[in-house]
């Protein structure tokens, strides 16, 4: 059973963000990029602890659908094609109260990596 449910999700296409308030009054505004790059599905994560997966070239990523998944999640259909992630309310709330820490975390691993945020290819189409 999930701690924290939402009470509204809105997508924002020009801004590119996600917006949630939660029955606890948070709320967050989250960039279609960073729920893209911290995708829960095994793409992203890996099948276990060091398989994690360091996605690039998503700055100008959207969101194309977001699909209800029971009472637990949602299933968000991004426009470069990935659409295998379930975010659950739980996830979805740890990622917007962990959002400085785990975007500063991204790009430090960007940089280490020799890697950017651009994509050669349109990734709005």
């Amino acid at each position: 059973m999930a701690e924290h449910r939402p009470t509204e999700i809105r997508l924002h296409q020009k801004a590119a963000e996600l917006e949630l308030r939660f029955e606890d009054g948070a709320h967050f505004r989250l960039p279609c990029e960073y729920l893209r790059v911290h995708s829960p599905s095994a793409e992203v994560r890996g099948h276990g602890p060091g398989q994690e997966v360091l996605v690039t070239g998503k700055r100008e990523v959207g969101i194309r659908a977001i699909e209800p998944v029971g009472n637990y999640a949602v299933k968000l259909v991004f426009t470069d094609g990935h659409d295998s992630g379930l975010y659950d309310w739980d996830y979805l709330y740890r990622l917007g109260t962990e959002q400085e820490a785990n975007w500063a975390k991204y790009l430090q691993r960007l940089e280490a990596a020799g890697a950017s945020r651009e994509d050669d290819s349109d990734a709005r189409r």
